[in-house]
Protein backbone atom coordinates (compact mmCIF):
# COMPACT_ATOMS: atom_id res chain seq x y z
CA UNK A 1 0.00 0.00 0.00
CA UNK A 2 1.71 3.39 -1.12
CA UNK A 3 1.60 6.69 1.29
CA UNK A 4 -0.85 8.11 -1.75
CA UNK A 5 -3.79 5.49 -1.25
CA UNK A 6 -3.47 5.94 2.56
CA UNK A 7 -3.53 9.61 2.44
CA UNK A 8 -6.29 9.06 -0.16
CA UNK A 9 -8.34 7.06 2.65
CA UNK A 10 -7.77 9.51 5.49
CA UNK A 11 -8.83 12.26 3.41
CA UNK A 12 -12.09 10.48 2.89
CA UNK A 13 -12.35 9.39 6.37
CA UNK A 14 -11.60 13.53 7.71
CA UNK A 15 -14.43 14.59 5.34
CA UNK A 16 -17.27 11.78 6.09
CA UNK A 17 -16.39 12.71 9.86
CA UNK A 18 -16.81 16.62 9.36
CA UNK A 19 -20.01 16.23 7.01
CA UNK A 20 -21.22 13.68 9.84
CA UNK A 21 -20.71 15.79 12.67
CA UNK A 22 -21.56 19.41 11.19
CA UNK A 23 -25.71 19.08 11.75
CA UNK A 24 -24.91 18.81 15.49
CA UNK A 25 -22.35 20.91 15.61
CA UNK A 26 -23.93 24.06 13.49
CA UNK A 27 -27.42 23.24 16.01
CA UNK A 28 -25.03 23.58 19.28
CA UNK A 29 -23.64 26.99 17.76
CA UNK A 30 -26.67 28.71 16.61
CA UNK A 31 -28.73 27.14 20.26
CA UNK A 32 -25.95 28.33 21.82
CA UNK A 33 -25.71 32.28 20.66
CA UNK A 34 -29.27 32.55 20.44
CA UNK A 35 -29.44 31.88 24.46
CA UNK A 36 -26.54 33.97 25.12
CA UNK A 37 -27.93 36.88 23.07
CA UNK A 38 -31.13 36.28 25.45
CA UNK A 39 -28.84 36.15 28.60
CA UNK A 40 -27.04 39.58 27.68
CA UNK A 41 -30.62 40.95 26.97
CA UNK A 42 -32.30 40.06 30.12
CA UNK A 43 -29.18 39.98 32.24
CA UNK A 44 -29.83 36.31 33.64
CA UNK A 45 -26.42 34.69 33.78
CA UNK A 46 -27.67 30.99 34.75
CA UNK A 47 -25.47 28.06 33.90
CA UNK A 48 -27.59 25.85 33.19
CA UNK A 49 -29.80 27.91 30.72
CA UNK A 50 -27.20 27.27 28.22
CA UNK A 51 -26.70 23.54 28.76
CA UNK A 52 -30.65 22.47 28.52
CA UNK A 53 -31.44 23.95 25.20
CA UNK A 54 -28.48 22.84 23.29
CA UNK A 55 -28.95 19.43 24.76
CA UNK A 56 -32.47 19.40 23.23
CA UNK A 57 -31.85 20.96 20.51
CA UNK A 58 -28.93 18.34 19.61
CA UNK A 59 -31.55 15.36 20.64
CA UNK A 60 -33.82 16.53 17.97
CA UNK A 61 -30.97 17.14 15.52
CA UNK A 62 -29.89 13.50 16.10
CA UNK A 63 -33.76 12.16 15.35
CA UNK A 64 -34.23 14.08 12.49
CA UNK A 65 -30.66 13.35 10.69
CA UNK A 66 -29.40 10.47 12.81
CA UNK A 67 -30.33 8.12 9.47
CA UNK A 68 -28.69 9.60 7.26
CA UNK A 69 -25.62 10.49 9.26
CA UNK A 70 -25.69 6.30 10.20
CA UNK A 71 -25.82 5.83 6.36
CA UNK A 72 -23.03 8.32 6.02
CA UNK A 73 -20.91 6.14 8.29
CA UNK A 74 -21.80 2.80 6.90
CA UNK A 75 -21.73 4.04 3.15
CA UNK A 76 -17.88 4.72 4.05
CA UNK A 77 -17.43 1.77 6.10
CA UNK A 78 -18.38 -0.05 3.47
CA UNK A 79 -15.82 1.34 0.71
CA UNK A 80 -13.28 1.10 3.10
CA UNK A 81 -14.41 -2.37 3.49
CA UNK A 82 -14.76 -3.31 -0.27
CA UNK A 83 -11.42 -2.46 -1.23
CA UNK A 84 -9.75 -4.28 1.71
CA UNK A 85 -7.84 -6.73 -0.80
CA UNK A 86 -6.23 -3.81 -2.53
CA UNK A 87 -4.80 -2.49 1.48
CA UNK A 88 -3.06 -5.97 1.46
CA UNK A 89 -0.65 -6.13 -0.62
Amino acid sequence: MSIDTITEIISQALYTVIITVAPPLLVSLIVGLIVSIFQTVTSIQEQTLTFVPKVIAIFLVLIVAGHWMLNNMITFMEDLWSDFALYIR
